[in-house]
């Protein structure tokens, strides 16, 4: 099944869709306390219907409750979304990306992460070659 494209969702759509990715699975109510200043409990059962038929979740009966799981693996859409953000903000730079990242968290990286970004850079030049 091709992945659906992420752009087709409204914006209480997308908080949902991020709800139920940050749990890995998740019920109506879960959404609706994951939500900031969430709608009614039906319009939360809307959207998430609204989710199942543009293919981004699908739901599973457990038990008295419903629960919807992602369509698409979280590595995958992770790296689909970051795809999506860095060739339309940074015409597909990478080094753009990564600049504009590193500028806006200055001070809030720690030296452990530097050093893991900066093997994975070593790492990637060295595959490249």
């Amino acid at each position: 099944m091709r992945a659906p494209k992420v752009p087709d969702l409204s914006r209480r759509e997308r908080q949902a869709l991020d709800a139920v990715y940050r749990r890995g699975a998740a019920s109506a109510s879960d959404v609706q306390h994951d939500i900031a200043d969430p709608p009614s409990y039906s319009a939360v059962r809307a959207v998430l219907a609204a989710l199942v038929r543009k293919g981004h979740v699908r739901v599973e009966r457990e038990g008295t409750r419903y629960v919807y799981h992602p369509t698409v693996d979280r590595n995958k859409a992770r790296t689909r979304a970051m795809t999506h953000v860095i060739d339309t903000f940074f015409g597909g730079s990478l080094a753009q990306a990564v600049s504009a990242m590193l500028d806006e968290r200055a001070g809030r990286l720690s030296e452990e992460e530097a050093r893991r970004l900066e093997r994975q850079i070593r790492q990637t030049r060295e595959e490249g070659r």
